[in-house]
This record gives structure tokens, C-alpha cells and sequence, in this order.
């Protein structure tokens, strides 16, 4: 991502809090994955969207018209022992030159710098309750700032979401995101064919994860966008299944829900495939409904459209598919109104996609649906669990668990499936799967 995009965003959140305002936003703190070991630093994604700072211990404060410099930058100073040791640093120097601060501070003089900048400020704009020890921490400055009340000054008497602010800003992607979001859509579409290819009877849940991981570190994802799902047999049936533990059988489906993250920006695509090539009869018969489900989503994804109407359209077809199944008897306007569907199919349809997985953005504003507009990006991802615990369904059906997703960008005269490249017709899906097996 070019320094000029975070400038934009920067000067256009300048823009909305205005002079007499000033923005505070922490990027994420170190986890601890296991006694002294932390998990990899991922940046807090409200952080990373202003800064495109990557580092730990780093602090964004935004003040509009300050003459000495609107956008600080506090942060970690350049250390040659610690950084022999854990990596190298940008520094203060670095802050200014690379992330286009105007000025940075050691990250050590937080609390002696930034009371001062609080000071007769009307309006502080933070997200409160995301990090609660720095909420502490910027409630006894605000304190501190207060006690000064006698000399004339004065703190913030306004609080502001910043992140309300903000997640507006992200819900429409620019040029540069959906450059990202193209590529990681491709990487993760890339790992979808790399699975379908490998899948053999025997393996495990966890190798197929692993030819996912490799597709992806291979092509720039240094990670998922979040842990991936390789649900084989019954726990295709579980909506959210991590453990990736069991062996892959004969006659099973595998549903894969996997994403890389590049550049920060995420994708999310689901592909279920039979393991050893051939859908079954009752296999295919529910995979075909739940396909014609999503394509009438995703025909929804268009500009002036409003956001649950791709739900509505794939619970049409599904429950109208459940009739045609015997799965469920009756007027399928009837079985809708009362929600029959749910014991097959209990999630949404879809929700915002960018930098995070299940992205920020409001999908309702005073209670009615958002409509679509050029520039965001939706999952659109129905699906069938027809697990044995459903009170009396068929034990043809059972196991049988199928989820179609892909990442679907508004355009301005409609909408482009950004992971096209990942098969889901059943032919395609199988005719890839037999030539693997032939060569």
C-alpha cells in the first residue's frame, strides 16, 4: 500500500473532526501465546488503516491545524542490542520518513507528552472499551488535565467513537484495497485448487490445512485471515470446526472455509468437495441447491440494492430446494414465514469483508437495511447442514454439510466475484479432482 493512501485517509478523518478535535488510536498489544513466547504482532486494524505502521507499542495521535505537526507517531526508538535480538525498528526517524508522520515521540514519554496534547481540546475522538488498560490510562490523563482547571485549562468534555468515524471510511474501499483484496482473493482461491487436487482418502484434516497455509506463505499471505476450516464427514455440519484433527474417508464431503490475509486485507472463500472425486447422488442433489442459492445472492449484489436481499433470495432457494428434497413438506412461502428452513440453514448470508474478516460497517441505519454502493466488498456464502441431530431427517442426508462462499465487490453497474477462480461447479470441481488423480 503506497504512503499517499494513508495520507488520504488521514486528511480526510482530519476533515471530519475538525479543528478543536483530536483522534487517539493504539495499534494492538503483544499477546502472550505460551509463557514467554508471544503470538506474531498483528496491528490493530483501525491503527494500521491510518498509519500503515506495522510495529508493537506505537500510538496514532491525529490533531487537526497543529502547527508543530497533525499526525504523531509514538513508537519505539531504534535500540541496536533489542534489535539484534527481535528485529530491526523503524525508529523515530523512520516513523517520520517511511510512515509519513510529522513528528514522533519514544513511545516511554506517552504519559508526559500527551496530557499536553489534551489540553483545551473540545472533542476527543477514541474507541473506548476495544483495549480497556489504555482506557485507563486516558481517563487519569484526561484527570490530570482537569486539575489544571484553575489556570484555565481545560480537557475534552466530548467523547467521540473513533471507530464510528472511521468504520464508515472502511466500509468503501478504494483503488488500492481492492488491489489487495483482489490478490489475497487469488491467493486463496489458488489454495483452494492446491486442496481439491491433493485430497485423497486417508489423509488427515490437518494436511489439507497445511497445502492451504503453503499456497498461501508460498504467494505472500503470511497468514490466514483467520484459522482455517476443514471440516470433513459430520463436522462439515459444524459451522465453525478448527480442530482439523480427523482422517479424511471414503464417500465423505470436505468443506473448506479458508482466507489469506495480504497486506492486511483479508479473504474468505468456502469450497465443499467430495474426497475422493464423485459427488454421491444425494451429495450432488443438495450441492445444486445450495449453488443456485448463492448465485441468486450474488445476483442481488448490485448498486441500490439493499443488504439483506441476497439473504432473502438464497432462503427462497434453499427452502424451496428442501421441498424438492422431501426434506420438508409444504407452501414454501408458508415454511419461510416460519423459519423451517433453520434447522438446515441458520446463519446469514453474507457480512462486510476487508481488513478484517467479519469487516466493520453498519448493515442497518435507523433500522432499515443499508443499500449497496460501489466500492464495498460482501461474503455471499449459503449453505445446507443436515447433520444426524435433526429430529427426524432421512438418513440418506445425513452428514452431508455444504457451504458456497465468495468475497463479491459492488461496482458501480454491479458486482465482480473477486474469487471466481476457485471452482464450484460440480463439473469443474470434479474434473480438476480426476486429472490430479490421473497424472
Amino acid at each position: 500500500m503506497e504512503k499517499r493512501e494513508f495520507a488520504r485517509r488521514r486528511k480526510r478523518l482530519m476533515n471530519m473532526i475538525d479543528v478543536g478535535g483530536i483522534a487517539i488510536q493504539p495499534t494492538a498489544p503483544e499477546r502472550v501465546r505460551n509463557r514467554d513466547v508471544f503470538y506474531p504482532h498483528r496491528p490493530d486494524s483501525d491503527f494500521f488503516y491510518l498509519t500503515g505502521f506495522p510495529e508493537p507499542e506505537a500510538i496514532a495521535v491525529i490533531v487537526p491545524d497543529r502547527p508543530q505537526g497533525e499526525f504523531l507517531l509514538f513508537c519505539r526508538e531504534r535500540d541496536p542490542e533489542a534489535e539484534t535480538w527481535h528485529g530491526r525498528r523503524a525508529g523515530l526517524d523512520g516513523a517520520c520518513e517511511f510512515y509519513g508522520a510529522d513528528d514522533a515521540f519514544p513511545i516511554s514519554d506517552l504519559d508526559d507528552i500527551l496530557p499536553g496534547l489534551l489540553e483545551n481540546k473540545e472533542r476527543i475522538y477514541y474507541t473506548m472499551g476495544r483495549y480497556p488498560e489504555f482506557d485507563q490510562r486516558l481517563v487519569g490523563w484526561i484527570t490530570r488535565v482537569n486539575d489544571k482547571g484553575r489556570s484555565g485549562i481545560h480537557a475534552p468534555d466530548q467523547f467521540v467513537s473513533l471507530g464510528h468515524v472511521l468504520h464508515e471510511s472502511r466500509l468503501f474501499k478504494s483503488h488500492q484495497e481492492i488491489k489487495a483484496m483482489r490478490r489475497a482473493a487469488s491467493i486463496a482461491a489458488d489454495a483452494h485448487r492446491r486442496a481439491m487436487s491433493v485430497c485423497r482418502p486417508g489423509m488427515f484434516e490437518y494436511q489439507i490445512e497445511a497445502e492451504l497455509l503453503h499456497t498461501f506463505m508460498q504467494q505472500g499471505a503470511r497468514s490466514p485471515a483467520y484459522p482455517s476450516i476443514v471440516g470433513s464427514g459430520a463436522n462439515s455440519c459444524i459451522l465453525h470446526y478448527v480442530e482439523n484433527q480427523d482422517q479424511l474417508k471414503d464417500g465423505d464431503l470436505l468443506l473448506i472455509d479458508a482466507g489469506a490475509e495480504y497486506d492486511c486485507y483479508a479473504s474468505d472463500i468456502t469450497r465443499t468437495f467430495p474426497i475422493n472425486g464423485n459427488f454421491s447422488k444425494e451429495q450432488a442433489a443438495v450441492y445444486e441447491v445450495v449453488l443456485e442459492a448463492q448465485l441468486a445472492a450474488i445476483a442481488e449484489v448490485q448498486p441500490g440494492n439493499t443488504w439483506n436481499m441476497p439473504h432473502e433470495a438464497a432462503v427462497e432457494v434453499i427452502t424451496r430446494g428442501l421441498v424438492g428434497l422431501g426434506i420438508l413438506k409444504g407452501r414454501v412461502a408458508k415454511l419461510i414465514r416460519e423459519e423451517l428452513y433453520r434447522p438446515y440453514y441458520m446463519h446469514k448470508t453474507g457480512h462486510w469483508l476487508g481488513m478484517d474478516v467479519h469487516d466493520v460497517g453498519d448493515y442497518k441505519i435507523i433500522d432499515e437495511w443499508r443499500t449497496f454502493e460501489a466500492g464495498m466488498v460482501t461474503t455471499v456464502e449459503p449453505g445446507l447442514y443436515l447433520s444426524p441431530t435433526i429430529r427426524g431427517l432421512a438418513k440418506r442426508w445425513w452428514n452431508i454439510g455444504i457451504r458456497i462462499e465468495d468475497d463479491v465487490l459492488v461496482t458501480k453497474t454491479g458486482h465482480e466475484v473477486l474469487s471466481a477462480n476457485a471452482p464450484k461447479l460440480i463439473d469443474d470441481i470434479e474434473s480438476l479432482m480426476h486429472q490430479d488423480r490421473a497424472a
